[in-house]
């Protein structure tokens, strides 16, 4: 789900608040050894990623859904979508677990479809799972925007109720 924009940083108990990254949202879905990566329009992006295609396939499961976003980093690790579009190296930042082994996910917490995909996802060049900023909303925008995360003053987090089902999409502020 894409993210909903809201007037300000915020924290509210039950959400966890992630690094948003400045890149292409990819759908991984892995069958046996083929690998297909689509952009949020349902178009084919294989092609465009081939490293990121390669770092899913390597991933143990037999077939599986992941949700994430195709990045690319400068010097400092911020990511910056101008340097996807002049063709750096991609890696893939995973946030979710849709499916995995013949398991629909979706309806599960997110906090159970995370711990899942902290186990089926082993961290390379390529290919890592979003990283998590303080469990403090309000602290989590502070550090992101320390951090330089995005060139918008308040675009440095996303935040996802934990305990929910994939039903409602991330938050940023505006």
């Amino acid at each position: 789900m894409l993210a909903t924009l809201v007037d300000k940083p915020f924290h509210q108990p039950g959400w966890i608040y992630e690094e948003k990254y400045d890149g292409y949202r990819i759908l991984a879905y892995k069958e046996g050894d083929k690998v297909t990566l689509l952009s949020r329009n349902n178009n084919d992006r294989t092609h465009s990623y081939p490293q990121i295609a390669t770092a899913v396939g390597k991933v143990p499961a037999r077939t599986l859904l992941l949700d994430g976003e195709a990045v690319a980093f400068d010097r400092h690790r911020v990511s910056r979508f101008q340097l996807l579009q002049q063709g750096s190296p991609a890696s893939y930042a995973v946030f979710d677990l849709l499916y995995e082994n013949g398991e629909d996910l979706r309806k599960q917490p997110l906090s159970d479809r995370r711990e899942r995909l902290q186990s089926a996802v082993t961290r390379n060049a390529r290919i890592f799972i979003s990283h998590r900023l303080a469990e403090n909303g309000l602290e989590a925008y502070r550090s992101a925007k320390e951090k330089g995360y995005e060139v918008a003053e308040s675009e440095g987090q996303a935040g996802r109720r934990i305990h929910h089902r994939r039903l409602h999409g991330p938050c940023r502020s505006t």
